[in-house]
């Protein structure tokens, strides 16, 4: 369970020292045009995925901070019943490490530091960061795995 927990842990790290660098680099709502599809931006997320529910007058915070709380002992849990699937713990370990990277954030900051800002023409796709894409990465993979394994 120790590599699990060290993949978990260094999408943590690259999660915050990504959002500490975007943080000290831009101001609040700053865009940076990287390529012609893609900026560097600085927003706060004070909701869920895609800002749901961000506008819900605070009590959103404490929702979520408890669902990753419980989705981490979840997980943790399946980590340890479940080391023979890599696929299955490797994904697991991208969504915990995502879940809690962005706790820290809800807990010490009261949002989501959000910085990747995808965009094509007049469409722009919601801004994110390392922790979401792992946890989308995870959960893309749990998926891609309980789909090849039926018998589960």
């Amino acid at each position: 369970m120790r590599r699990w927990l060290a993949l978990s842990a260094l999408v943590i790290v690259l999660d915050q020292v990504t959002k500490v660098w975007v943080q000290s680099a831009f101001a609040f709502g700053e865009h940076r045009t990287v390529t012609s599809f893609f900026d560097l931006v600085l927003f706060y997320n004070e909701g869920a995925a895609f800002s749901f529910l961000a506008s819900a007058g605070g009590w959103q915070r404490v929702f979520f901070s408890l669902f990753a709380l419980i989705a981490s002992g979840i997980i943790l849990r399946l980590l340890k019943k479940h080391p023979e699937n890599t696929l299955f713990c490797f994904a697991l370990s991208l969504v915990l490490g995502g879940a809690l990277g962005n706790l820290w954030d809800r807990v010490m900051l009261g949002h989501v530091v959000d910085f990747l800002y995808f965009h094509y023409h007049d469409y722009y796709w919601p801004a994110f960061n390392v922790a979401d894409s792992a946890i989308c990465a995870g959960v893309g993979l749990l998926l891609w795995d309980g789909l090849k394994k039926p018998d589960r």
